[in-house]
């Protein structure tokens, strides 16, 4: 292993501009537009494999307390912390068949979440269970929700298959007006939206798509039926099939070992390759996670955000490559924007990163035994560019005589699909399967970019009005003009890599709002002077690192190489540092929010 001393001035100067080489091998013209919405142009790619009967019922006319917008972890906590603060009647609308968001999707081989399970899986304390392993595979997370909704009562009002249509504030009512696909039209006093940033199918635009003559589908929508098997292997129905599997981010590198197991010939297409460090991925027992005390769950949380965060921890009770590779987190590191003065960063936090990355192409090199396959896994670009993925399998799969990496830089991807498979360069490719691991298409769900119409207050549209005036907010949770809205996710919030953690805290917050809403008979809508303030807190701070993201190789981080807006749109002093504040606000200020009730 390299270490950061070794990497001098000339040494780092040569790396970047590798960096910089393989980069522009990947970037496109036409950045995020390479890729297609499979839920309105190719509509099969998104439909839901998982149910066994279409879900029929009569058209709902009632009126609830709070409805939440998405039954994934977001909208489980949010109904959850709500239910627990008083007796309401909450009713959550999602897509999917049952509660799970992107775990009821996600079943295809090899699933498993990347975050320790116990730090990840929320609400173990209240619910009483402890993961059965370190990284819990899909179906384990998958019946958590499943558990979380039938300790708080959440199936009675549930609306599953169905899609929120529009949101729309009923002054008269002072209440919203939900409308769904299915013909409902109910009102809630409180809308509550978490529709996450990982729920809508993505596919790549790639000419000629439409016309393979083969079997195909999205991973998140995994045809069992075709492969046979289940989440832990066993596809039988692949032992005489040419697979081909596009895309090797996190999806890609859990998916891609057990395809090699099963599949007679297997094709991984690939245009930039992860990082893939050790999983170590292991059976625990309640002791091992120091399961024997009341809120054991949360204070192995705080521990593992602290660290990830930047912040000062006694110990490291998860101990894993995250928290070793904190320091590399460039940019969920509120200590690094907060003292950046004092940063020498070429020759401190570039040098470790080019420590760490340098190990990482190591593993490469004593994994793969065909040279010219391990060059074409090696990452070049920096640690934080792109989601680090964990696996002690992938690397190997290429050892096997059945796999065959396809490298996709220097054609900026695959020329073309085929009737009977896939085109790169000269070289075609037949197959019997093609398999779409291209993940989610990330913020542009339910409220988010306008796919759910919300008209506030007047007949204000939330996405006019972000376009006339940018986004405006308090804490991210609620907006002038949108009483009784309260929004979960990313914008004007705080983030972490262990999200659902953030989720709980925002839930959390939510209940409060609902709670001090209701004891005083107040609607909860903050004026735009409390608006302008969150806007230059959000301000304050050295400013993000823009140019760091724009030399990452293209992805989701970057948007695919464009680099991140010059807008602030997170919290710049860190996870840690938000959630204090909130605790403080509730306890001393939430008031600021609350208006009364115009009764007719």
């Amino acid at each position: 292993m390299t270490t950061a001393q070794a990497w001098t001035p000339d040494r780092l100067s040569a790396l970047r501009q590798r960096y910089r080489t393989e980069r522009d091998r990947r970037v496109r013209p036409d950045g995020a537009d390479q890729y297609r919405d499979a839920e309105t142009e190719f509509g099969y790619y998104a439909a839901d494999p998982y149910v066994a009967e279409p879900i029929t019922r009569d058209p709902l006319h009632d009126t609830v307390d709070v409805a939440v917008v998405g039954g994934g972890f977001g909208g489980l906590l949010a109904g959850a912390r709500i239910r627990q603060r008083g007796s309401h009647r909450v009713r959550i609308i999602d897509k999917g068949g049952d509660f799970g968001g992107t775990w009821y999707w996600n079943r295809y081989p090899g699933v498993h979440c990347d975050i320790e399970s116990h730090v990840y899986l929320p609400m173990l304390d209240e619910t009483g269970y402890v993961p059965e392993w370190k990284y819990s595979p899909g179906e384990e997370i998958r019946q958590h929700a499943v558990r979380m909704a039938e300790r708080f009562d959440l199936y009675a009002d549930a609306l599953f298959s169905t899609a929120v249509t529009a949101l729309d504030w009923d002054e008269d009512a002072q209440a919203w007006l939900v409308t769904t696909h299915r013909g409902d039209a109910f009102h809630a006093v409180y809308v509550v939206t978490a529709t996450g940033t990982l729920s809508d199918p993505k596919l790549p635009g790639i000419p000629g798509i439409e016309t393979f003559r083969g079997h195909t589908f999205h991973t998140s929508r995994w045809d069992y039926g075709y492969t046979g098997g289940t989440q832990f292997g066993g596809m039988t129905g692949l032992a005489d099939k040419r697979v081909g599997v596009i895309g090797t981010g996190a999806t890609g590198v859990q998916v891609v070992p057990m395809l090699a197991e099963d599949a007679r010939q297997l094709y991984v297409f690939q245009r930039t390759p992860s990082s893939v460090d050790v999983r170590g991925n292991r059976r625990t027992s309640a002791r091992d996670v120091g399961a024997d005390h009341d809120g054991w769950a949360r204070e192995r949380r705080e521990n593992f955000l602290r660290i990830v965060s930047g912040e000062h921890a006694d110990t490291d009770l998860v101990a894993d490559r995250w928290t070793s590779s904190a320091a590399l987190l460039e940019k969920l590191l509120p200590s690094f924007r907060r003292d950046s003065a004092a940063t020498d960063f070429e020759s401190a936090y570039e040098a470790a990163d080019a420590a760490k990355m340098d190990e990482l192409r190591t593993r490469v090199e004593q994994t793969v035994l065909d040279r010219h396959t391990a060059e074409k896994l090696k990452p070049w670009y920096r640690y934080a560019c792109k989601r680090p993925t964990f696996s002690d399998k992938y690397y190997a799969a290429f050892n096997r005589p059945n796999v065959t990496l396809v490298d996709t830089a220097d054609t900026h991807g695959i020329e073309r699909v085929t009737e009977h498979g896939v085109v790169v360069g000269d070289t075609a490719y037949e197959l019997d399967c093609l398999i779409f691991a291209t993940g989610f298409s990330v913020g542009v769900s339910g409220i988010l970019a306008g796919k759910i119409p919300v008209r506030g207050r007047g007949g204000i549209e939330l996405e006019q009005a972000r376009e006339d005036h940018g986004a405006r907010s308090l804490h991210g949770f609620t907006s002038n003009g949108f009483p009784n809205l309260i929004q979960m996710g990313t914008l004007h919030n705080a983030s972490s890599v262990n999200y659902t953690h953030i989720l709980d805290e925002q839930a959390t917050h939510a209940a409060a709002l609902v709670e001090a809403a209701e004891a005083t008979h107040a609607v909860i809508e903050p004026s735009t002077e409390l608006e302008d303030a969150w806007l230059a807190v959000l301000a304050e701070g050295a400013p993000d690192h823009e140019w760091f993201h724009a030399e990452c190789t293209p992805g989701y981080y970057n948007r695919e190489g464009r680099g991140r807006p010059n807008t602030r749109s997170s919290y710049p002093h860190g996870a840690v540092a938000f959630h204090e504040h909130l605790r403080r606000w509730r306890a001393e200020s939430i008031g600021e929010v609350l208006r009364p009730r115009v009764t007719g």
